[in-house]
């Protein structure tokens, strides 16, 4: 028999592990959300959406739901705006120089949170950028970077050069074959970088810790004082929005790549 057949179920099995492990976790936080005690816990007698509506009708953690918007928001323009940007030039460059400045744009996510979190404090300080819209859209979109570098610059590997060369020939300048040539190519990379900077800014919540304070309270750090507080099963209630959220872009993401192949 042949081993890839043999290892077909093995891999299979294994596989089926890993994805239940990881999602365990997560979706035990559902049936947290709908309990009926005034503490995090399964539901005693029967599941109850109490908690659902004291998060959608609390001015507190309504507030914290907008803010996270907000500077996820505008913290993915950043990073779609400054990574795109930075992918095509790497990529017309195409130089040594060129391969230091992708791995320096990787940096944000291969260094520590916690270690970028205490530099980024320090320099805050100094600028007067703690606790500010500000402060925090700059430090999420210099986050999001990397992964609009990675999406556009994987784009741009199927690009063939022969479609700008005749937008050239014909007499486009160079605005020209960014806007009507090599954008639209690189576009859905451009969308799944996107997708990405926008959760990882909407998820955050080591950064926001060290660079806000009583101005902004982002959800992850409304949870994170609730679980330091009091074990309120509102929590259970904003991590399921935060989840679902995140899912929905995420499939919007698997969408994309769909369209794209066929």
């Amino acid at each position: 028999m042949d081993r890839s057949a043999q290892a077909g179920p093995v891999a299979n099995v294994l596989a089926w592990s890993v994805l239940l492990f990881l999602l365990l976790p997560i979706s035990i936080v559902f049936p947290l959300s709908v309990t009926d005690q005034r503490f995090l816990s399964l539901p005693y007698e029967a599941p109850s959406l109490q908690h659902y509506v004291t998060f959608f009708t609390s001015e507190r953690w309504l507030t914290s739901t907008w803010q996270s918007l907000v500077i996820a928001v505008f913290s993915t323009v950043l990073a779609v705006t400054s990574g795109t940007l930075c992918a095509i030039g790497c990529w017309k460059l195409s130089t040594r120089l060129t391969d230091l400045v992708r791995v320096l744009m990787l940096l944000p996510i291969i260094v520590p949170s916690i270690v970028y979190a205490l530099g980024i404090y320090r320099l805050w300080i100094r600028l007067d950028l703690l606790d500010t819209y500000l402060g925090i859209i700059l430090v999420h979109g210099v986050t999001g970077i990397p992964y609009v570098v990675i999406t556009v610059t994987a784009t741009l590997a199927n690009f063939d050069p022969r479609l700008e060369q005749a937008a050239r020939s014909m007499g486009a300048n160079l605005s020209q074959t960014l806007r009507w040539v090599i954008m639209p190519r690189v576009m859905p990379g451009i969308a799944s970088g996107a997708i990405f900077a926008f959760i990882h800014s909407w998820d955050e919540a080591v950064l926001i810790l060290f660079i806000a304070s009583r101005a902004l309270f982002t959800l992850p750090r409304r949870m994170w004082d609730g679980i330091n507080e009091n074990l309120d099963p509102v929590m259970a209630v904003a991590a399921c929005v935060m989840i679902l959220l995140s899912m929905l872009m995420l499939a919007g993401d698997l969408w994309l790549r769909r369209k794209r192949e066929r």
